[in-house]
């Protein structure tokens, strides 16, 4: 039934022709967005009433990982800033002619930059962007850009730094620089931390040691310019103008705003947190802090509203970090949180003619690729910028999920926060119409419409106004019936789990689970055979309960043991291990049945970046997959790929929407390690 409400969708969207035009993963048809020569291919994102997304340029235009974008002053150009990729030198800074003919819209400015990323219109009205160390400003309108740069900061920490401690780092964790200038021109500038979350050999009794100093990493610096409020530019043997550290506790900022009149008393700065990463997907919330000079805002020591980081607690117990999240004064806790995971990586103001509804309103862009993330938000605030929190409980949607909503909530319950609108919502990956949205970079341009770009799909995209009723939302995408079968197929064979599954059946699902979750499909009168493949074939239909080999990843095992934010399934199961004999065998027969599914060796992707990407046969890029999640691997040394090992189908949501499974999936032999 959902699987013909999928294929009914999507026809529904469908260009005329046989195989639609797809562009970075997008299904492009014939609707478009916006008018005259601002009117671009309208891509199937869900959105909210009254707006619509086209798409200005995509990997066809030799885009590689685009991370922010704004527009220069008075012309109708923009600047794009395009990393290359984590590990690279080689980042651009692009010149964008929207009314240019597809193909041609960009023009490379500069080129052999490592990791460029802010670009901001600083208050002389030129362009200043961002590399890993430096800030300089530049005219992207020169006949040779380069020629003119100036360099106003020379020195920061970047990719590659020492920490106190004598230990040098190829890469940290956190080395792009966001920055922001307040009215006066003052710079304030992200200076993220070298790692997740500072974590040394137990047990630890010091604070963290480069998040402490003049030069503290997990900070905000303030540059503050000389009389004019223009930062001169840097002569070879100049030292970088002072700094001090305005803020600490700040684990990245990449997203920062400034109320237009900050720094009068009581104006608005803030800052969209990317919190440690915990496995588990509602833990911890991601934050909007409210900036004030000289307080510190938890980093490692604390996280969510004043939950304290255990592996600190002997530095919580004394000296000047003593009761940091609970009873100290140096300590100010989120002003609101934000949807866990959501990984924060764009903050702005809206100011512009086109939507009146967004006048002053604060939007925040979501990257992250959990199902909290890939989305727009639209908050209300009061006069002075902030947004406006209400009590508990406040709620955020979850993608795909078998919950679509979830309250905001700490170790203490749920709590207040700010509730807000979603302006983009549905981007969860529809394979063969779109990609996982992957929002980084945002602008409003002068005619008030919003431009972003994403750097995984490496795309731009305009946000105009859309007369009538917005498209249905696209379902969320499940497996195919002929992946069914083939999985079924695959448990049918395996002697052993077809034993684990007539006692799952037996044992769990029709002593506990039926009458939930639509009697999993059991009718009267089925034989046990065709009971097992009945029960089999739901679980397998339901949106992110099994991925085979992966037990770890799948809800079927978090729902069972209740793990994390999850609800405990069934209802009153937290009594059944005690209560009943062989109960707790149960759990493990199903994570065994899962393991177990698929005929390969399940190997773990290797511990590095934070995302490892995958292949089709013919290079296509379908996806990534964070370090350490487990795929069963078919062929170690794939024939057809030198170099790489082709394994079986990984968990939905790492798919980009490129590839099918016909293609197969393929991953450097490297990245793998055996599963210990």
């Amino acid at each position: 039934m959902f699987a013909a409400v999928i294929v009914g969708a999507l026809l529904a969207i469908a260009p005329v022709s046989s195989e639609p035009i797809r562009k970075s993963g997008y299904a492009i048809g014939a609707d478009s967005c916006g008018s005259g020569d601002l009117a671009f291919p309208r891509v199937q994102i869900d959105m909210k009433a009254g707006f619509c997304a086209g798409l200005v340029a995509s990997e066809e235009d030799r885009l590689k990982f685009p991370r922010s974008i704004i527009q220069v002053p008075g012309r109708d150009l923009f600047v794009v800033a395009d990393m290359g990729g984590w590990g690279h030198t080689d980042g651009r800074l692009l010149l964008l002619d929207p009314h240019a003919p597809q193909g041609q819209r960009f023009k490379e400015l500069l080129t052999g930059i490592e990791y460029p990323f802010g670009l901001v219109i600083g208050p002389d009205k030129k362009l200043y962007a961002s590399s890993a160390e430096t800030i300089f400003r530049f005219d992207p309108l020169a006949e040779n850009p380069r020629s003119l740069v100036e360099t106003i900061i020379r020195h920061m920490p970047g990719r590659m730094i020492k920490l106190p401690d004598g230990t040098k780092l190829d890469e940290s964790a956190h080395p792009l620089k966001q920055f922001v200038f307040d009215k006066s021109g003052r710079l304030f500038v992200n200076i993220g931390a070298h790692s997740d979350d500072c974590i040394t050999p137990a047990p630890i009794t010091k604070p963290c040691a480069a998040a402490e100093g003049a030069s503290a990493m997990a900070s905000i610096w303030l540059f503050t310019p000389p009389a004019g409020g223009v930062f001169p530019a840097l002569k070879p043997n100049d030292p970088d103008p002072p700094h001090s550290v305005y803020a600490r506790g700040l684990r990245n900022s990449m997203a920062l705003a400034l109320h237009p009149n900050f720094p009068d008393v009581g104006y608005a700065f803030l800052q969209g947190e990317n919190g440690r990463d915990l496995p588990d997907i509602f833990k911890p919330n991601e934050e909007i802090n409210a900036i004030e000079q000289g307080r510190h805002y938890g980093w490692p020591y604390c996280y969510d509203l004043s939950t304290p980081s255990p592996e600190f607690k002997s530095v919580l117990q004394s000296g000047t970090y003593k009761s940091l999240c609970t009873a100290n004064a140096l300590y100010k806790p989120p002003f609101s949180l934000l949807p866990p995971h959501g990984a924060p990586l764009a903050m702005l103001y809206y100011h512009g003619t086109k939507f009146p509804e967004l006048e002053g309103k604060l939007l925040v862009g979501l990257h992250g690729y959990r199902p909290t993330g890939s989305r727009v938000l639209i908050y209300d605030v009061d006069d002075h910028g902030f947004p406006k929190p209400a009590p508990a409980p406040v709620r955020y949607h979850v993608s795909c999920a078998a919950d679509p909503t979830h309250s905001f909530q700490t170790e203490a319950g749920e709590v207040a926060a700010a509730p807000f609108e979603e302006l983009i919502a549905g981007w969860h990956r529809v394979n063969g119409v779109r990609p996982q949205g992957a929002p980084v970079g945002m602008t409003v341009a002068e005619d008030g419409a919003i431009w972003l770009v994403e750097d995984k799909n490496q795309t731009v995209i305009r946000i105009d106004r859309a007369a009538g009723d917005p498209p249905q939302p696209l379902p969320c995408d499940t497996r195919s019936q002929a992946m069914i079968d083939q999985l079924a197929a695959f448990v049918a064979r395996d002697a052993q789990n077809s034993i684990r599954l007539t006692g799952l059946r037996k044992g769990l699902v029709e002593k506990h689970c039926v009458g939930c979750h639509s009697d999993f499909g059991l009718k009267a009168g089925q034989s046990d055979a065709e009971k097992d493949k009945t029960v089999l074939r739901f679980m397998l239909s339901q949106d992110g309960w099994i991925y085979p080999g992966d037990p770890d990843s799948g809800r079927l095992r978090t729902r069972l043991r209740g793990i994390g934010a999850e609800k405990l399934m069934p209802p009153g199961g937290e009594s059944l291990p005690k209560a009943e004999p062989g109960y707790t065998r149960l759990l493990d027969i199903a994570d065994l049945l899962v393991a177990k599914m698929v005929p390969g060796t399940r190997m773990r992707i290797k511990a590095g970046p934070p995302q490892r990407k995958f292949f089709s046969r013919d290079n296509r890029e379908c996806g990534e997959i964070p370090a350490g999640k487990v795929v069963v691997v078919t062929q170690r040394s794939a024939v057809d790929k030198s170099g790489f090992s082709r394994f079986y189908r990984p968990a939905d949501h790492y798919l980009s929407g490129e590839c099918s499974d016909d293609d197969g999936y393929y991953i450097r032999r490297e990245f793998l390690v055996p599963v210990q």
